[in-house]
């Protein structure tokens, strides 16, 4: 009678060790699935907020270039400037001689401008009013002047016109900054699934502890009863007071594991309280197919880095028409024209103006520069010769990065389906084994080796998982597109 009871107590124990640890410890701490842990790495994780506000800082600098395209309205002035010196003053017979001077000079100036991007020049509108107030005579010292309105315009006729680039380039950066900021985010969706299985490769780990040492125990009394019934040697119990004794030491290991892969993924997912988190494994596979020209021809659409590529063989084109324009003959228009005036009150100031007009043009020819203008020509399409060849090797390389990353997700989705029939396989033959362990058909290395099999199964089963799932947010982040959805992301 006592050994039935034994033998019933090791068969409810086992019953019991087999359920999942969810149903275990349902009302403890959050659960959480794959998808539930990617969508909270991607709302609230410390990389999300980087990437927000690294992207957000693109922005920035887009709307600044965007600037560039509209006048901008500049009030500036001097209220006042005090003077109380001695000055040189020039006599008319061409003499210098020394002067006291007691004044103070004020003015205000507003200027609207506009930068002209298709010719490289500036033009603005100014309007100006000066006061000075002479301390040193006893009458009236005080005197305005004006320019009501004057249009200036300032050309160069040759040389580098750098807002006509920043129209090519700006434009091409900020669209790639939106596409490095959903790179970004597929990218934080691989690195929380590497964080979730962490976790659930340790609990995982932790159950089959659990379990080992639930059964090694109901196991150990069964052998104990057997080597008092003198039906099997003392190394035999040896053996299995061993085995119960490194499943104890294991648990406490993977016990310790779970606790530092929760630490690591909370800090990951910025979460701060001390709940547990239980993970549920995320064994629905979606099915689909990967046509690995759709998934080049997708990354060609949708990559940053295919930008990237436009975008330096553009630099390389700037260089080269800086280099163009900053040597060899440059030339310099000034011109304006407008409105002047000055009295001693403030309402004459404005009272029949005078025109006012100037002109400039300034011209620089370099003469002999002992070969400064040709080497800086020469370096410039030396180094657009060097980005057009390395930019056509990249290009290679990036389509058999995508064509590898299709074929090592086919590789890994098919390994994950044999894993998951080894698990089941394992699994059975370890039930079966102890079964006939119970009734005293085999002995206890045949029932440790179906142990082990059956632990490793599983362990390898769940890696499989791990990597199946981080090859499936990879080719999202590697092509920017959803399959399973068939859209861009």
């Amino acid at each position: 009678m006592d050994k039935i009871g034994v033998i019933f107590s090791v068969i409810f124990c086992v019953a019991i060790s087999h359920l999942p640890a969810n149903a275990q410890d349902v009302s403890n701490g959050r659960h959480y699935n794959l998808k539930q842990v990617i969508e909270l790495a991607k709302t609230q994780s410390p990389n999300f907020r980087y990437a927000s506000v690294l992207f957000e800082n693109k922005k920035w600098q887009y709307k600044n270039y965007r600037s560039n395209f509209f006048p901008q309205l500049n009030l500036g002035g001097t209220l006042p400037e005090y003077n109380k010196t001695i000055e040189p003053y020039l006599n008319a017979d061409g003499s210098l001689t020394f002067i006291n001077t007691h004044n103070a000079n004020s003015s205000l100036q507003l200027s609207l401008g506009q930068e002209l991007w298709f010719t490289g020049g500036y033009i603005s509108i100014n309007s100006q009013i000066k006061r000075i107030d002479d301390f040193q005579t006893s009458l009236n010292g005080t005197r305005y002047s004006s320019v009501p309105a004057t249009i200036t315009l300032s050309q160069p006729l040759f040389g580098y016109k750098w807002l006509i680039w920043e129209r090519k380039m700006q434009p091409l950066r900020f669209e790639e900054a939106k596409r490095e900021f959903k790179e970004r985010m597929e990218s934080i969706s691989v690195e929380a699934t590497g964080q979730f299985f962490n976790l659930l490769i340790s609990q995982i780990s932790y159950q089959i502890a659990r379990k080992n040492v639930s059964n090694s125990e109901a196991l150990y009394k069964i052998a104990l009863n057997r080597f008092n019934e003198g039906k099997i040697p003392e190394n035999e119990l040896l053996q299995m007071e061993l085995t119960v004794l490194n499943a104890r030491q294991y648990l406490e290991q993977t016990a310790l594991d779970v606790e530092s892969s929760t630490l690591r993924l909370k800090v990951y997912l910025g979460i701060t309280d001390d709940e547990p988190i239980h993970l549920i494994p995320p064994t629905d596979i979606p099915e689909f197919d990967v046509n690995e020209k759709v998934a080049i021809e997708q990354a060609h659409i949708n990559r940053q880095r295919i930008l990237g590529f436009e975008r330096e063989l553009l630099e390389a084109e700037q260089n080269m028409a800086r280099a163009k324009g900053e040597t060899g003959v440059s030339a310099n228009l000034f011109a304006s024209f407008g409105l002047t005036q000055q009295a001693l009150s403030l309402p004459d100031v404005y009272l029949d103006p005078s025109q006012q007009q100037r002109l400039r043009i300034g011209f620089n020819i370099p003469i002999m520069d002992w070969g400064r203008t040709d080497s800086r020509l020469g370096t410039a399409k030396a180094n657009q010769d060097l980005v057009k060849a390395n930019i056509e090797q990249q290009k290679i390389n990036f389509d058999q990065d995508i064509y590898l990353a299709v074929k090592r997700f086919k590789v890994l989705r098919s390994q994950m389906e044999v894993a998951k029939r080894t698990d089941e396989i394992a699994e059975r033959r370890y039930s079966l084994t102890k079964e006939r362990y119970l009734i005293d058909r085999i002995g206890i290395l045949d029932l440790n080796v179906a142990t082990e099999e059956r632990d490793k199964a599983t362990r390898s089963y769940i890696s499989s998982l791990s990597s199946f799932w981080s090859a499936y947010y990879s080719l999202r982040q590697s092509t920017l597109y959803d399959f399973e959805l068939n859209q861009p992301i």
